[in-house]
């Protein structure tokens, strides 16, 4: 069954917790991304990136919030693909994390769904959206698919543009296109009917005949 929602509802909701919550993750890379244009030295960017990782993840110990699973993969893969950038003095290594993490995202939505019989956003957001598990399966090939893209794109940007270019996309055009895909998902509800705007209430009909009786008395 379907549960019909306000969408106002719904966004201010999904702005409260999924939008906050990027953005409480996304310190690391503003700090990464501040660091590179302002030295345009990838190494230090990318040292200062694995120390506000590292400091990210300790407040959220300390401070006993729960690590999302995104939050876990970024950390380890920044660890180890920035470890291996400072070592080796090569950048590629954290040029292809973004992909990484998003193939890593990729597969952990549908494989939970095949294989641990799990609806991974369901439970991020059922709280705000109520509708059947096909929709949430229907989503959740939806976004597999776009954060492939995400890592594919991330390289093409890579191979095919400036160091400066790229750190844009790392921090505008990724967050962008997450942005593009929460639109996309929003529509896709609205069309099925899980979330439409709230009409003018209908009217009562036993009340109007009311009404009009002591108009005309």
């Amino acid at each position: 069954m379907v549960e019909v929602c306000d969408p106002l509802d719904t966004l201010t909701t999904l702005h409260n917790g999924l939008f906050m919550h990027q953005f409480l993750e996304y310190i690391a890379v503003i700090a990464f991304v501040i660091v590179f244009f302002w030295t345009r030295d990838i190494f230090l960017a990318t040292a200062v990136l694995l120390v506000a990782v590292s400091a990210q993840v300790a407040f959220y110990k300390l401070t006993k919030r729960p690590l999302s699973n995104e939050l876990k993969i970024t950390f380890w893969l920044s660890l180890i693909l920035g470890g291996l950038t400072l070592i080796l003095r090569d950048e590629t290594f954290i040029q292809w994390k973004p992909s990484i993490v998003s193939w890593a995202m990729a597969l952990g939505l549908v494989g939970a769904m095949w294989f641990a019989k799990m609806l991974v956003l369901k439970k991020m957001l059922g709280a705000a959206i109520t509708t059947e598990d096909n929709v949430w399966r229907k989503l959740t090939y939806g976004w597999t698919v776009g954060l492939t893209a995400n890592g594919l794109i991330n390289l093409w940007v890579v191979y095919n543009f400036s160091m400066e270019t790229w750190v844009t996309f790392k921090f505008v055009g990724l967050l962008g296109l997450q942005l593009l895909y929460v639109v996309i998902m929003m529509i896709y509800l609205v069309r099925i009917g899980a979330i439409k705007e709230d009409g003018p209430a209908p009217a009562d009909p036993k009340g109007s005949a009311e009404k009009s009786s002591e108009t005309q008395a």
